[in-house]
């Protein structure tokens, strides 16, 4: 069901306003360092209005794609600019827009060719929205790849090398590759990706041509009752895909190096938005289209979902840098999205949108707050730092915040989302999923509350001196990120009604003989 296209381009504006920045900033801020800030927090700022503004607009009675946009561009290939937003990428625009504006403030301090770094971030930032407002499968698919490549220069260039010291009969081997450099990451991530862009095109292409090679309009596919045999290798193909973004186990070690060696703003992005790509493409596109192939192989992406939870939670406890410890929660955090979405129920699913949400805010003040601690302390070493919340007791309280809604605390978004998962896992054909769910929120509450009592509230270390707190513009991400949480923990409808429009026809769509 889609609604009458408006007349003013809201989704476009949203959209290209930061890829418009990038441009200004490129050709009007050279050696302007501030002129370059003040672009973007312009141009930035300009889709979060607009993505407040459409979420409040959204008409949830009469659901289905609204503010729809539509031209065409190759007319013989069926190839369009179709653009459009239902409850669940409505969430996704907010989410991206929330991120990306509280990114801007936390990487105010960079100095090293700024102009270049912040054009890089605008570029990302607008692949990201046209992925999730894409409804031209084709179209979808550069905007995916304009989100993924700046990475590599992002991390290549602005990122941080960690301190990897290689042991065992495969030592040399890390020396030679370099692993734990910044390089290492960006090269990693990037072939990683491109592997799993790989699966999407062809995926897409096969639906295509199966589809009778008119149109890659998704409103169009999704009429077409595809063969089983193509729905269920189809499906696999996404899975994959998308999936490595998403960071599904094994294909998940590109994830950690990059969230650790990437800069503030970009593990922010990186964890918080683009990983929510993978998740999204998954169930907007896999079940969305191949219905039957997303039932036929739910034990997959569901057994697969509850090693994520597990390892990432034991990996992450298994950690001494405090980077790795927020990137492999997100592996564990991202495990519970692709188990809500496995579950193939109401709860579960939107549980799966909710998560993607709420990990999503929480990471991002994670990496936002880390990268202070780092810049402030000049470690990530978490047994060498100790008692910071004397010195710096408001990245200490919101740090403690994000944590809490790691663990699922009651009335922070992490809870929400963890007991709707929990209830889909219950009501699924797969009733076991909800232990390994289960145990994996009992060991994040074991990481998290270690690294919260060493970092901030233990004794004291005596390694560390003259330490501050957060300053001017380092505060708009903090307080922005941390109310967030609260306000989508203490009145979760505010995101699961829109998000409930979406999820009831896609599982009527799956369920239906």
């Amino acid at each position: 069901m889609v609604a009458d296209a408006v007349r003013f381009p809201l989704l476009s504006v949203i959209t290209w306003s930061p890829f418009i920045g990038a441009l200004l900033i490129m050709s009007l801020a050279r050696h302007r360092p501030l002129l370059v800030r003040l672009i973007a927090v312009v141009t930035t700022g300009i889709s979060t209005v607009l993505s407040l503004w459409i979420y409040v607009a959204y008409d949830t009675e009469a659901a289905g794609f609204q503010f729809y946009e539509k031209l065409s561009l190759v007319p013989p290939l069926g190839i369009s600019y179709e653009l459009g937003v239902d409850g669940m990428s409505l969430l996704m625009v907010l989410l991206t827009s929330i991120i990306i504006f509280t990114g801007v403030f936390a990487s105010w301090t960079v100095q090293t060719r700024s102009q270049e770094f912040y054009a890089l971030l605008l570029a990302l930032v607008t692949g990201v929205y046209g992925v999730f407002c894409s409804l031209d499968l084709f179209v979808l698919f550069l905007f995916y790849e304009l989100a993924v490549l700046p990475m590599y220069l992002l991390i290549g260039i602005w990122g941080s090398s960690g301190e990897v010291r290689p042991r065992g009969i495969f030592a040399w081997a890390f020396r030679e590759t370099g692993v734990g450099t910044k390089e290492y990451a960006a090269m990693k991530l990037t072939l990683y990706l491109l592997f799993g862009s790989a699966f999407i095109l062809v995926g897409i292409f096969a639906l295509y041509v199966n589809a009778g090679a008119a149109s890659f309009s998704f409103l169009d596919l999704e009429a077409i009752t595809f063969e089983f045999g193509v729905q269920r290798w189809v499906f696999l193909a996404f899975y994959v895909g998308f999936g490595i973004l998403a960071g599904i186990w094994p294909l998940h070690t590109w994830s950690p190096d990059g969230h650790a060696s990437a800069p503030t703003a970009v593990s922010m992005l990186h964890a918080g938005v683009l990983m929510k790509l993978g998740a999204y493409g998954v169930v907007r596109v896999g079940m969305g289209l191949l219905p039957e192939g997303a039932v036929d192989l739910a034990w997959l992406v569901g057994g697969i979902a509850c090693i994520n939870v597990v390892y990432g939670a034991l990996s992450a406890m298994a950690q001494v840098d405090l980077k790795y410890v927020i990137a492999y929660s997100s592996v564990s955090h991202m495990g519970l999205v692709m188990l809500g979405a496995a579950t193939l129920t109401e709860a579960g699913l939107n549980g799966s949108v909710f998560q993607m949400f709420a990990h999503g805010v929480m990471t991002g003040l994670f990496f936002a707050l880390v990268g202070l601690v780092y810049e402030k302390a000049h470690s990530r070493e978490i047994f060498k730092m100790g008692g910071f919340g004397a010195a710096m007791p408001g990245i200490a309280t919101a740090f403690t915040i994000g944590g809490l809604s790691s663990l699922g605390l009651p009335a922070t978004a992490g809870f929400v989302a963890e007991v709707l998962t929990f209830m889909g896992a219950w009501r699924s054909d797969h009733r076991w999923w909800l232990w390994p769910a289960v145990l994996g929120t009992l060991l994040t509450a074991v990481y998290v509350l270690r690294v919260v009592r060493q970092i901030f509230w233990g004794p004291p270390s005596p390694h560390f001196h003259d330490l501050v707190d957060a300053r001017g513009p380092e505060w708009v991400a903090i307080v922005v990120l941390v109310f967030t949480l609260v306000l989508f923990g203490m009145a979760p409808g505010l995101a699961l009604v829109p998000v409930d429009t979406a999820t009831v026809p896609l599982l009527a769509r799956i369920v239906s003989p």
